[in-house]
């Protein structure tokens, strides 16, 4: 059957089919144990979580199914200079972005303090809790880390937007690569070039990757249904990550006006955009992200830009501003068609079964 495959085995799951984590308090432990209890494998994105939010998470989900499910965590977390930003950065900043929070009425912030990692902490309750599988974004942790998983029974995943990356993620030892194409919303998790530089297609990374590297490979970005699965699946994946036909559903985490945007007119205009939070990432076009094109000298580097904005969005939000929000998204969410996790993956798994039983008619 189609849903035998290497990735299936290794992760302990049924069907091939991975939900993305969100980051940024967009997961749900209801959505990850949704989609795991349905055989795929539910994901929770934890790199904006304290190490004691992510162990109660882990609980949480661990008490909502029995079976795998998928942590992740971001390897660099911060884009911004040890030193913090200068007065100087700061001054574009408010120069560039004045007008909008003039707009809503709210004063500039002050200039946010300087960012720690937290990454090291938040690996040591991953390596403690023991999830069964382990992912990760924007590189690669250490030899030691990747083997205290290995011996632990961790399944680890690392992401990649280019060959290059793939490659670079292989020869560190990671068990699974996701091969993210540009199509896909959220942040591009480029790590070894900028990610303007990265922005290869989804099926087109895919054959790239499994042309030069033995170990499974993740299909991600602009897939949303059966077809898709199958498509990947032809071409070599393993299994399919989907992240926007999740995200819209009832049981993530997103806003409920974020849901309504993924089903609306507007989720045909998407962009990538560093304007909200200092990293390249996609949703659905605003009139920030296009406004701020050219002006790129006054954005604040990850995470800094996303503390500047967050009062921003939160006065849009109240004020019903949706043209100045980036909701997250994919290309592919036109299609979106369903609202409940459980009948997504009914769904996903019906849809690819009879694409391959016609196949043999």
């Amino acid at each position: 059957m189609w849903y035998n495959t290497e990735a299936s085995k290794l992760l302990g799951i049924q069907y091939p089919i991975l939900q993305g984590p969100f980051g940024g308090n967009l997961s749900s432990v209801e959505l990850t144990a949704a989609v795991s209890n349905a055989g795929g494998l539910g994901g929770y994105g934890a790199y904006t979580m304290s190490p004691q939010e992510i162990f109660e998470a882990d609980k949480q989900v661990k008490a909502a199914t029995n079976k795998s499910y998928n942590l992740n965590l971001w390897v660099s977390d911060s884009d911004m200079d040890p030193e913090g930003i200068s007065d100087e950065q700061f001054n574009k900043a408010k120069e560039v972005f004045k007008p909008y929070f003039d707009e809503v009425g709210i004063p500039l912030p002050e200039k946010p303090a300087s960012f720690q990692s937290r990454f090291e902490n938040q690996l040591e309750v991953v390596l403690k809790v023991r999830p069964k599988v382990f992912s990760f974004m924007f590189g690669v942790p250490s030899a030691d880390i990747l083997e205290q998983c290995r011996k632990s029974g961790i399944v680890t995943i690392g992401a990649a937007t280019t060959l290059d990356e793939a490659i670079f993620l292989e020869n560190a030892g990671v068990d699974m690569i996701i091969a993210s194409g540009f199509e896909a919303g959220g942040h591009r998790p480029s790590f070894l070039a900028s990610a303007e530089s990265s922005l290869t297609g989804s099926f087109v990374l895919l054959q790239l990757i499994r042309e030069k590297v033995k170990v499974p490979v993740i299909a991600a970005g602009g897939i949303a249904n059966g077809k898709g699965v199958a498509a990947a699946l032809a071409l070599g994946a393993s299994a399919a990550q989907i992240g926007t036909a999740f995200l819209a559903t009832d049981e993530s985490n997103a806003l409920p006006i974020h849901k309504q945007m993924l089903f609306s007119e507007a989720s045909k205009y998407t962009t990538l955009s560093r304007a909200y939070t200092g990293k390249l990432g996609r949703g659905l076009t605003s009139r920030i992200a296009k406004e701020i094109l050219g002006k790129e000298a006054g954005i604040l580097p990850f995470p800094l830009q996303t503390t500047f904005m967050s009062p921003l969005r939160k006065a849009a939000l109240d004020q019903e501003k949706w043209d100045m929000i980036l909701f997250w998204g994919g290309q592919i969410a036109p299609i979106l068609k369903h609202t409940k996790a459980s009948e997504l993956m009914h769904s996903l798994i019906e849809e690819t079964t009879a694409y391959f039983d016609g196949l043999k008619l």
